[in-house]
């Protein structure tokens, strides 16, 4: 009788044992996120205010290098009259607007780069929710942009980085 119950609890601890590791087996799923954002609703009127705004920056370059243009060409039709003074106040001009058009463009590519942030980052934050709360709601410990094999979801846990500094010998 004691050799059954001893085998009745070494069976019911094995059984405990195995099923606290089987709830802590990690569970990892993962995503083509760039296939995802591009299913996302509302990329339509994304691109056209991207490509309104772009359309902006660029009309008023042109009209920038158009004036450059004039200048230059009257510049060049008149130079043999003018004074040397005159010349030097007119190469001035022309270069000050080529100062100014390449530092425009500059600007204007940064601004593009904002303004696409801009635009994309609620509709890539409604993606993150998305994949975060599946993750949560299907028990998955991890999940993986299978494009790019960036982490897009972690389950809280442990911060390592004392353990690992104290192991490396950093304070």
């Amino acid at each position: 009788m004691k050799n059954a119950v001893k085998i009745i609890i070494v069976v019911l601890f094995a059984s405990f044992t195995i099923a606290g590791y089987s709830q802590n087996v990690p569970k990892f799923g993962h995503v083509d996120f760039a296939k995802l954002y591009g299913m996302m609703p509302g990329q339509d009127s994304i691109r056209a205010i991207y490509e309104t705004y772009a359309k902006g920056l660029q009309n008023q370059l042109v009209t920038m290098q158009a004036e450059l243009e004039n200048k230059f060409a009257e510049y060049q039709a008149n130079q043999a009259t003018m004074s040397n003074i005159i010349k030097q106040t007119k190469e001035r001009e022309i270069q000050d607007l080529q100062g100014r058009i390449e530092e425009f463009n500059q600007q204007a590519q940064q601004d593009l780069v904002d303004k696409e942030t801009e635009l994309t980052a609620p509709i890539i934050e409604k993606a993150r929710k998305a994949v975060e709360d599946v993750a949560k709601e299907n028990g998955f410990t991890y999940i993986l942009n299978s494009t790019e094999g960036l982490l897009l979801y972690a389950a809280p846990s442990d911060d390592v980085l004392q353990l690992v500094k104290t192991k490396l010998g950093i304070q």
